[in-house]
This record gives C-alpha cells, structure tokens and sequence, in this order.
C-alpha cells in the first residue's frame, strides 16, 4: 500500500476504494461477455431444464432424484466458475500486458485496489447471478427452497473462496488476455465435466466419483446439493473447498506480478 493511502483516514479510503470499485463496475458493463457467459447460460439451461417434463421426475440415473433439482447447484456453480476463471484472469492479465498494472505504481492509488475492486465486482456479479437462479429455479419451475440456508452461504462463500485465487493464479501466469481466456477454458470444461453438467455425479463410475470429490467444482457441487436437498453439507467437500482456497491463494501471491 502507498504512504499517500496509509496516510488518509479510514473513511476517506474506504471512499477512494469504492471510486475504484465503481469505475471497474463501468468497464466492466461495457464488456459484458462475462456476465453474459456467467449469466446468460446457467439462466437458458435453466429455462431449457425447468421446461422438460423428463427432468421434473425422480430417475435412477439422478440418484432417485428430480433431474431439475439436480441440475440447479450445477448450474449456481457454473456461473461461479465463469466469473472466477474468466471473468477475473480476462481483465486483469489484459491490464498487465497494457501495462495499466505498471503505470499504477507511480501513482498514489496502490495497484493492489485494482485486484481488490475486480473481485469485488466479479463477488458481487456471481451472487447476483446466483440469486437469480435460485429465486427463479423455485418460483418458476418448483425447485425446492434450501434445507439448510446456513449451509448454502457457507457452500456459496467457500466455493467463491475456493475459485476465485484460481481465477488470480490464472491471471499470474497468462502474459496476455487471450492466453488467459485459453487457459481459463481449458481448467473451465474439464472441472464443469466432474461438476457433473454431463454426466451426474450419480451416474459417474466410482473412479470418476472420486476424481470428482477432490475437484473444486465437483465439491462445491456436492456440499451445494446437500444443502439445498437435504441439510447442513458434509465436511469433506467443505474441507476440499478450503484446501483450494489456501492453495491457490499461496500460489497466486507467489507468482503474481505486477508488469
């Protein structure tokens, strides 16, 4: 942090940062792709899945459950992964390789406000998105209320403390924008495969199972569906959650740089 924000009182920084926040939160909006992806899709295969009567009946190949019902922590998560591996490297490797990240180093605002104010937006973007498909997975097309609201914020905060430092560790590593949207992609598709947007998580071979249980999105999808279908999650998946969290927030410091 510079002397020049050290020096100012509590509430004038408080103020600056949010100018910050606010002036990411307008760049942003101007290039929506990734609300759009991290939106835009869950919502259409919401819609898509809530509208087949297939997936409004309980089936062997879901686990004895409703597909739909299924299908919805999948969905919170795939927006999660969208702003976290994407919505987050994307921006800030491109201010990198613009040399924005550099050229803040000279001045009184620290560079360290402008990764701050990314996650804020990105934070902010992947709740509302996760509200959305919620309220409109239960008012829509009856998907149960959660069992246990306790365990769905503590799923949803862990899970977004689990993804969004991969989001970072992809940002330290890509020199340009496009590098980071290619190796986003490439973690994106295989880690939505063990969320089991293809093929369930009930209907996966043992191995594959267990691949999916030590997987970011494979846990957060687990400890999601337990506690919107039937309590308070099990700890492991937790635990995996937290294991990611440390992780790849060691990772990204580490090798995060500034030019």
């Amino acid at each position: 942090m510079s002397a020049f924000s050290m020096a100012l009182p509590s509430p004038a920084r408080r103020a600056a940062f949010g100018k910050v926040v606010i002036s990411e939160a307008r760049l942003t909006s101007r290039q929506p792709l990734g609300l759009i992806a991290g939106l835009g899709i869950p919502v259409v295969l919401l819609v898509i899945f809530g509208e087949l009567p297939a997936f409004h009946q309980a089936s062997p190949y879901f686990g004895g459950l409703d597909g739909f019902d299924v299908y919805v922590p999948i969905l919170i998560v795939f927006s999660l992964a969208m702003f976290s591996l994407l919505g987050l490297s994307m921006p800030l490797a491109s201010y990198r390789e613009l040399g924005i990240l550099r050229r803040l180093s000279t001045t009184p605002v620290p560079a360290s406000w402008l990764l701050a104010a990314q996650g804020v937006v990105q934070i902010f973007q992947a709740l509302a998105a996760t509200a959305i498909i919620v309220v409109a997975g239960i008012v829509a097309f009856g998907a149960p209320v959660p069992k246990s609201a306790g365990g769905f914020v503590l799923v949803l905060a862990l899970s977004i403390a689990g993804l969004l430092p991969i989001g970072l560790t992809i940002a330290a590593v890509a020199r340009t924008a496009n590098v980071a949207s290619v190796i986003g992609r490439l973690a994106f598709f295989p880690m939505m495969f063990f969320a089991g947007l293809w093929l369930p998580r009930a209907a996966m071979p043992p191995v594959l199972l267990d691949i999916s249980n030590y997987t970011p999105l494979g846990a957060a999808v687990q400890a999601m569906q337990a506690s919107m279908l039937q309590g308070f999650p099990p700890v492991a998946p937790l635990f995996v959650l937290v294991g990611y969290a440390v992780a790849f927030g060691y990772i990204a410091k580490r090798f995060f740089r500034w030019e």
